[in-house]
């Protein structure tokens, strides 16, 4: 996989298959292309100690331990499909576009495919 390009998109429900975190599901809240990294809701928590800041007023934040979901390699989730998981592919579809004059044309786009079912996700 190429730096930059991933499959797991935000919104997708992935499943944990390597780690502390192991089987556990959850919706993907973040992505970071960059790390190849992803954040999973309720997995991978941590725990990080804030200070109290009391600049600028009214607008200070207050100290304590927030407990908040760190980012997992992204090679260690799966997409999940009905109740079971997936690998995802790609196809290319043909499609009929329409111009702002009124006249339609024909492209492709680039589509995800569940490698077990063939259906597009």
């Amino acid at each position: 996989m190429a730096k930059g390009s991933m499959n797991i998109k935000k919104g997708d429900t992935v499943k944990v298959i390597a780690g502390k975190d192991k089987g556990a599901e959850g919706k993907v809240i973040g992505v970071l292309r960059e790390e190849q990294r992803v954040i999973v809701e309720g997995v991978n928590r941590v725990k990080k100690h804030t200070k109290v800041v009391n600049q600028g007023g009214r607008a200070g934040t207050t100290g304590g331990i927030i407990t908040a979901e760190a980012p997992i390699h992204v090679s260690n989730v799966m997409l999940v499909e009905g109740d079971t998981t997936t690998r995802i592919g790609f196809k290319r579809e043909t499609v009929t576009k329409r111009r702002p004059d009124g006249s339609t044309y024909e492209a492709e786009r680039s589509v995800r495919i569940s490698r077990k079912t063939g259906k597009e996700i």
